[in-house]
Formats: structure tokens, C-alpha cells, sequence
């Protein structure tokens, strides 16, 4: 990593919260919530932001967005993370997210392989979308709202996973999630970078 983060033991106040959310939820701290604990302001804006979108996609809806731009931008840290919240969430299996690390979104429902592709698209050529993608989304029912909170979920992981990468976080060994399917989402991810 290219930056020296807050170490756990003299942590206090937003940062030791950070850490202790970590510690709550995984076993662990992050990787990268330690690089993001060096501002935990811009740490606690991020997840506001990502708690506006949520309401009116669901989970599913904004896990799809956000497993289809980690996949396009490449980035092993959200495809193992949000992988495992998928998981968790039941919008797939592991049967189904080792599919999807293969480029087979079969597992997901029609609605959500559409938020994938355009995530994909928001994350490999925004410039060259049209109104063409948003009724890609319409035709499944998204309305204005929900396209315009799909597009901010991916462009959120944009945010988050292009930001990791310039940082050089390390990528963590997640106890949580079968190593099989970690190596097969982090080759991937390095089949996208290469």
C-alpha cells in the first residue's frame, strides 16, 4: 500500500468504530477499510451515499450493479467483497457467482443481467452511452429513479475500486468466502486488468 493507515491499537473515535464494524461483521479488518480509515469522513460520506441508492433498487438490484462494475473495472477486491455479500443476501450461490466469474450471468434473473451489462458499459465506455442503454433498463420496469441509482451504484464502485487500486491496497485473504471461488473471482479480475 502507498499509504501508512491508522494502526488498530491506537484508533479512536470514527476510526476505531470503522475497525470494530469490521471486527463485528467479518472477524477482521479490511485492507481496505484501514486505507479509507485515513479519512473516515470521506469513508462516512461513501456509505451515505450508497445507503440513498439502496432504498429504491433493493439489494439484489444494487449488488448486480455493483458485481457488474468490479467485474468490467477488474478490481479483486469488490468481486471477493461484494461476492460474499451476494451471497449472503441470497441474490446468488457460489455455483452461480463462479458462473458469473466465468462471464456467465445465468444465475441472475433477466432484470439484473441487464443492471449488470449496463454497469459493465457505465464502467468500460460512459462516453459512448445512449438513451439506448437506459431502455435496456426500462424494459425490464426500471423507472427514472432506479436508473439513475443503478447508474450511481456503479459509479460509486467506480469511486471505490479505482481508488483501491491507485492506492495499492493489498488484497485481504477473506476467511469468509471458499478460497476456490476467491481465486477463481481474483483471476478475473486479472483477466479484466491484463
Amino acid at each position: 500500500m502507498i499509504i501508512t493507515t491508522p494502526a488498530p491499537e491506537s484508533a479512536s473515535d470514527a476510526v476505531a468504530q470503522m475497525y470494530e464494524d469490521d471486527l463485528a461483521d467479518d472477524g477482521f479488518v479490511h485492507s481496505y477499510t484501514a486505507a479509507m480509515a485515513v479519512n473516515p469522513e470521506a469513508h462516512d460520506a461513501f456509505v451515505a451515499l450508497v445507503r440513498t441508492v439502496v432504498p429504491s433498487i433493493g439489494v439484489r438490484i444494487y449488488e448486480a450493479a455493483t458485481l457488474g462494475a468490479a467485474r468490467a473495472i477488474g478490481s479483486a477486491h469488490c468481486l471477493i467483497a461484494h461476492g460474499r455479500k451476494s451471497m449472503t443476501a441470497g441474490v446468488v450461490d457460489e455455483a452461480g457467482l463462479r458462473a458469473f466469474a466465468a462471464d456467465d450471468d445465468s444465475a441472475f434473473t433477466e432484470a439484473e443481467r441487464a443492471v449488470i451489462r449496463y454497469a459493465e458499459r457505465l464502467s468500460t465506455s460512459p462516453r459512448d452511452m445512449t438513451d439506448a442503454d437506459a431502455e435496456s433498463l426500462r424494459a425490464h420496469g426500471f423507472t427514472d429513479r432506479q436508473i439513475v441509482d443503478i447508474t450511481l451504484a456503479a459509479g460509486l464502485r467506480n469511486h471505490f475500486s479505482r481508488s483501491l487500486m491507485a492506492l495499492a491496497v493489498p488484497l485481504d485473504d477473506d476467511p469468509l468466502i471458499a478460497p476456490e471461488l476467491a481465486a477463481a473471482l481474483r483471476d478475473r479480475a486479472e483477466r479484466r486488468s491484463a
